[in-house]
């Protein structure tokens, strides 16, 4: 049964996001959607909701359709509002008396404890939040639920109970899920949609199975326009030249010729630009300048605490080593981010006796997750310009390169979305030039071509890092040694395999 129907859908809103789209959504359907940021995934889920109009073409909906909808940004109006109310909010007011009971149900499904469901969304971490409006989102029974980034701000273990929560919806419950996450959209989805400006793919395959399809066809795209390009080249030639001697002979025929030579060449050439080459928000790259040390880092047995001082784990002795690309693995509260600070402090701030010490040659490049490096009321344009002697005209080359429009350039950081914030980070990353970087979840906010383009530029330079990251597909494309929290001990492991499986397991 086809629940919505898309036909030669398009929006174009400043630019455009995507054309001629055609996708039917059918009961127990579970479809990818993926796309650089900012490139139409949630305005796609707008217009199968029916909240944003299309420019072009047209959505058809089955008559009675219930329609469940997780946004990527919780609304500011919600802040208030109780875990348990928020969700039941979901229903009709003349149901929500009589019908209440349907927010527990949906809270108990989702594990969402007792002693939070009073609770303020606002009051709650971003992970609980996301729980809190997939809830709401299930509260209506909905033949078809929407979700927009739902692993945003989840750890692991939630992130994989997430998963296998999906795993056991109806069959007919359709779902369709934007999302950065290869990993999550592998293991909750069927089929793909990579959505683009003008010719969109669909392809009855999870997304890395899809991926492998898209490319290949993308390196057959890249192909023909080269051909194509090619004889466009040869159609503008014989124009020249008939045009040279149409205009020694006065003869109409060969003006008339040479002009329809010429309209074939901008014909072939319109139609030949490759569908892939829309695809990028922006190049991401970095540098290593290296160092002779051998050992960038040495850990002297460090005592890694809580704020108050409670013991979190002991890191025993241990060396960072040049291109080491260490992975961080350990639970929600283990002491990750603790153990990060405390790195970067001796590494920037050195102390006489520090269990913590690094190599005079050490450059430090670091991201933290909330991104908060580069203040709020800079600008891109301010922020390069005051950290790097680039000049202006050099520092909005590379901005532009970065994905960044000239009038891009001088807004404020605070009113960047979380994809941009990310690729400035990049940037001010790349020029820093480090031979060390500590990256903390580093691709939170990267669509997949960033993922992939930070991974291949990690892995390129030979960089040495240390990695905190809950992105599995990441984590295993990146990391070459592994070090595990676990009975407040840091020890190394081979590969972060059963710690998945652990998070995993922690998760159903």
């Amino acid at each position: 049964m086809t629940l919505v129907n898309l036909r030669n859908l398009g929006v174009t809103l400043g630019v455009r996001l995507f054309s001629g789209l055609n996708l039917a959504i059918a009961a127990g359907d579970r479809i990818g959607i993926v796309a650089a940021n900012g490139r139409g995934k949630s305005t796609l889920i707008q217009c199968i909701m029916g909240t944003v109009e299309p420019t072009e073409g047209e959505v058809t909906r089955a008559r009675g359709l219930a329609m469940g909808h997780m946004a990527q940004h919780m609304p500011g109006e919600w802040a208030g509002l109780g875990v348990r109310e928020a969700a039941a909010a979901a229903l009709r007011p003349d149901l929500r008396a009589s019908e209440g009971w349907r927010a527990d149900v949906a809270l108990d499904a989702l594990d969402i404890p007792e002693s939070l469901r009073a609770r303020p969304l606002g009051a709650l971490s971003g992970g609980w939040q996301r729980l809190a409006m997939l809830a709401r989102a299930l509260v209506t029974e909905p033949d078809l639920l929407l979700l927009d980034e739902p692993t945003n701000h989840l750890d692991l273990a939630r992130m994989i109970g997430l998963e296998t929560w999906l795993a056991g919806l109806p069959a007919s419950m359709a779902v369709v899920v934007a999302s950065h996450d290869r990993a999550f959209l592998d293991a909750v989805t069927r089929r793909t949609l990579f959505l683009r400006p003008e010719a969109s793919q669909l392809f009855a395959l999870p997304y890395a199975k899809a991926r492998a399809a898209l490319d290949e066809r993308d390196v057959a795209d890249e192909r023909r326009y080269q051909r194509d390009m090619k004889t466009a080249q040869q159609l503008r030639r014989q124009a020249a030249k008939l045009n040279n001697l149409g205009i020694n002979s006065g003869s109409d025929l060969l003006t008339v010729k040479t002009r329809q030579l010429r309209q074939r060449a901008e014909r072939l050439e319109e139609a030949a630009r490759p569908a892939h080459m829309e695809r990028s928000a922006g190049q991401i790259r970095l540098a290593d300048r290296g160092s002779h040390a051998k050992a960038l880092v040495t850990l002297d047995d460090a005592r890694v605490e809580a704020p108050d001082g409670t013991l979190l784990f002991r890191t025993g002795r241990r060396f960072i080593s040049q291109g080491d690309r260490i992975v961080l693995l350990g639970a929600n509260g283990a002491g990750k981010s603790r153990f990060a600070a405390m790195l970067r402090k001796a590494i920037t701030h050195p102390e006489p006796g520090s269990p913590i010490t690094a190599t005079p040659s050490l450059v430090l490049g670091f991201s933290s997750q909330d991104l908060g490096e580069i203040g709020a009321d800079e600008t891109p344009a301010g922020a390069i310009a005051a950290r790097f002697a680039v000049g202006d005209q050099r520092a909005r080359a590379l901005l532009a390169g970065a994905g960044f429009a000239v009038e891009m350039q001088g807004r404020s950081v605070a009113r960047l979305s979380g994809g941009q914030k990310a690729r400035l980070a990049m940037l001010v990353l790349r020029l820093t030039e480090p031979n060390f970087h500590l990256l903390d979840e580093p691709t939170n906010h990267l669509d997949i071509d960033g993922q992939e383009a930070l991974e291949h530029e990690l892995t390129r330079q030979q960089a040495t890092c240390l990695l905190i990251s809950h992105d599995r597909s990441f984590v295993r494309a990146v990391g070459n040694r592994f070090w595990l929290i676990e009975n407040r001990r840091l020890t190394e492991v081979e590969d972060a395999e059963a710690f998945f499986a652990a998070a995993g397991s922690a998760g159903r």
